[in-house]
């Protein structure tokens, strides 16, 4: 079963016009745009904050839930993305910081700084914490809309 950080964005205009995106999925957070383009950049910005607060919080991500209707689906940031990715396979496995940076060879600040979604990590690195929990990266290009 594969995982994906792609969500589902609600988006409504509000009395002033502007039109307004949330992800339900999180149940918070909203970012707008004066038009519906303007605020779907804008939503890719939040979805990374919404990830990035999820994980800094220690809290499981919630599993995106299927296009509702017109919903537009937005795709995170890759780094963001493949953090995301780690930190889910590492908290599913269940393992410690210290085991898990013993299993990599590394030292468990190295490990630390990978479930960092604020700290760059280098993609190399992500995909072999991956491969030692079991998963592997998969990149699939598809045609913008």
């Amino acid at each position: 079963m594969s995982d994906t950080y792609n969500y589902p964005a609600q988006i409504e205009r509000d009395e002033g016009g502007r039109h307004v995106v949330a992800f339900p999925d999180f149940g918070w957070g909203a970012s707008d745009g004066a038009t519906r383009d303007e605020a779907l950049a804008e939503a890719q910005d939040l979805l990374r904050e919404l990830i990035a607060v999820t994980m800094r919080e220690g809290k499981d991500l919630p599993k995106p839930s299927h296009s509702v209707g017109h919903w537009p689906v937005v795709v995170p940031p890759v780094p963001i993305a493949l953090k995301a990715a780690l930190y889910g396979a590492f908290r599913e496995a269940g393992v410690s910081q210290r085991g898990f940076a013993r299993d990599l060879g590394v030292a468990e600040s190295e490990v630390q700084r990978m479930l960092n979604p604020d700290h760059a990590t280098k993609t190399a690195t992500i995909d072999r914490a991956l491969r030692q929990l079991g998963k592997w990266v998969s990149v699939t290009v598809i045609k913008a809309a």
